[in-house]
């Protein structure tokens, strides 16, 4: 079975993974050559959720507030 590409990840999928990725690594009963080979999944794993949370910030970051502080509604953001 071939693992989902990272990129098609959401971020829940990718912090799933990445604890897998973490746990198998801190077994210490993976192979040399396997563990180089996570450590590296575990990497991509860890940009793409930094990306995610990221963008989720941006998104949380353009939500305007009214005059009486609650959210009025939210601009427009590029998060490409």
């Amino acid at each position: 079975m071939t693992a989902k590409p990272v990129a098609e990840m959401s971020f829940e999928e990718a912090m799933g993974a990445l604890e897998q990725v973490v746990g198998q690594l801190e077994s210490g009963s993976v192979p040399l050559e396997e563990s180089i080979a996570l450590y590296e999944r575990g990497a991509e794993l860890r940009k793409h959720c930094e990306d995610k949370l990221a963008a989720a910030e941006e998104k949380v970051a353009q939500i305007t507030l009214g005059p009486d502080g609650k959210p009025a509604g939210a601009r427009a953001v590029d998060i490409s």
